[in-house]
């Protein structure tokens, strides 16, 4: 009986019809956006071999997240979060099909991939605040907990699907095949974003459009002690540590001398086995805590240094298992922290904040790392990674004992 109800928590969000469709939707979407990323970091490397070019060709994926995000939580706020995403999802589709044809006419260079991943970072710009904030719209306060857990475990069932199948794919077919299937993939999310009823829908206010409203969200968010210091620590690990689309096929290419692509699909694939992992175990946990994402960020960073210092490859696919739990539990429990403890008219603005830190930091991680590996290897890469993590964990507790103490002054006084 415990077992039953436990399950039934974890799985709580899919009762509802529309978010059981977008569920479904993405999980096909996200296998083909994971099919590309294996297959674009692979053709980097087949056309320059440089480590430079790879951390550029995905910083440029983000770069419009960095310096725009914002804006990208504001368009959120103001609009319907539905009729964005037909736009957002319909253009990534069109870019992955582009890509496609330029590496099957022979006509791909990296330029040509540079150009590509920034048109990608302009439609995640608008995507990523929309998709994160319609996930309240669709099941209400009380299951956003578990629907952001569930929602990175698709995310990373994807991970876990999609790179499988783009080693066996680049393999037998080549990298334009990965960049078609993950086309072909965004008619899934497109079904699913129709068939949803607009009527089970909670109403959600939108913004009406003033001046100020950028600063105002920066405000509000930096003010709030714990929004604040969730978006700083996310803003760190996510410059230094997240950056496995680049330290991965690196480790698998220049650590263990894998020349083909399937070691860094078997890579990628046990990093998404341990995130599913991760996401069902947080999905089970009604409430998230400032101090579990301190807890949480503690295993990340003594995972990857276990990853890092792998004496041979089966040993670093099995380290990138917890490696993959705990950064999807990380991310997830950020998130939920930050939908829970924010207004709902700041809502958009203070997850495109959440965006930047976690994935606009990417310009800025990805070339760093890149140089960090060309100047050592790989494994100096994902343990300078490690150490930020632990050391963001540390500055978390003392922050929460701080403030904790704070609060127990002010309330005696």
């Amino acid at each position: 009986m415990s077992r039953a109800r436990g399950n039934s928590r974890t799985f709580a969000a899919l009762k509802v019809r529309n978010f059981r469709l977008y569920f479904i939707g993405q999980l096909i979407s996200m296998s083909g956006t994971w099919m590309q990323s294996v297959a674009q970091g692979w053709l980097v490397l087949q056309i320059t071999g440089s480590s430079v070019d790879l951390g550029i060709a995905v910083a440029l994926q983000y770069v419009p997240m960095l310096f725009l995000g914002s804006y990208g939580g504001l368009i959120a706020d103001r609009h319907a979060k539905r009729r964005i995403l037909f736009f957002t999802q319909s253009s990534a589709g069109f870019l992955a099909l582009l890509l496609g044809i330029l590496v099957s006419t022979h006509h791909v260079t990296v330029f040509g991939v540079y150009l590509v991943a920034f048109g990608l970072g302009i439609v995640n710009l608008f995507d990523v605040p929309a998709r994160q904030a319609f996930v309240q719209e669709m099941v209400g306060r009380d299951l956003i907990a578990n629907a952001v857990s569930l929602n990175s475990v698709l995310m990373n069932s994807g991970r876990l699907i999609g790179p499988a199948i783009a080693a066996g794919v680049i393999a037998l077919i080549g990298t334009a095949a990965c960049f078609y299937a993950n086309a072909g993939s965004f008619v899934a999310v497109l079904i699913a974003l129709f068939l949803m009823r607009k009527s089970e829908f909670l109403p959600m206010r939108t913004v009406a459009r003033e001046k100020g409203q950028l600063r105002l969200g920066l405000k509000y968010a930096f003010v709030n002690p714990l929004l604040r210091n969730v978006i700083i620590a996310v803003a760190v690990v996510g410059t230094f540590a997240y950056n496995f689309t680049v330290t991965l096929p690196l480790l698998a290419r220049i650590t263990f001398h894998e020349h083909s692509a399937g070691h860094y699909g078997v890579l990628m694939g046990a990093m998404g086995l341990g995130a599913v992992i991760g996401g069902l175990m947080v999905a089970r946990r009604s409430r998230p805590t400032p101090q579990l994402l301190a807890l949480i960020m503690l295993g990340f960073g003594v995972s990857m240094t276990l990853a890092a210092f792998a004496p041979t490859v089966t040993l670093a696919e099995i380290s990138m298992i917890p490696t993959g739990a705990f950064s999807i539990a990380l991310i997830s429990t950020a998130n939920s922290l930050l939908q829970l403890n924010s207004s709902e008219q700041m809502r958009g603005r203070v997850m495109s904040l959440y965006s930047i830190a976690f994935l606009g930091t990417t310009p800025i991680g990805a070339p760093l790392v890149g140089l960090v590996v060309s100047w050592s290897n790989p494994r100096v890469g994902i343990f300078m990674g490690a150490v930020f993590a632990v050391l963001t964990s540390i500055g978390l507790f003392v922050r929460q004992r701080q403030e904790l103490r704070n609060m127990a002054t002010l309330q005696s006084a």
